[in-house]
């Protein structure tokens, strides 16, 4: 299986380390936020034009593949 770019980053220097999307200054959580709010993709995208779609869809592929494992784990 082929390697995913990377897409999320953490940086002393970047927000005191808070896990943001590559080239930007936009913390993940706000992704997270959005979603939790009701707000769909496109309204995420909207509000912060930095992130691409392509780094949005591949954090939460993230996320659900963290999840799965992390269900698995206690089976």
């Amino acid at each position: 299986m082929a390697r995913q770019p990377k897409v999320i980053h953490s940086d002393p220097d970047i927000l005191d380390g808070t896990p943001v999307f590559v080239g930007t200054r936009v913390p993940v959580q706000n992704l997270i936020d959005c979603l939790e709010a009701g707000d769909s993709l496109d309204d995420f995208l909207n509000s912060f034009p930095t992130v691409k779609k392509e780094q949005a869809v591949a954090a939460l592929e993230i996320a659900r593949e963290a999840l799965e494992s992390s269900a698995h784990s206690y089976r």
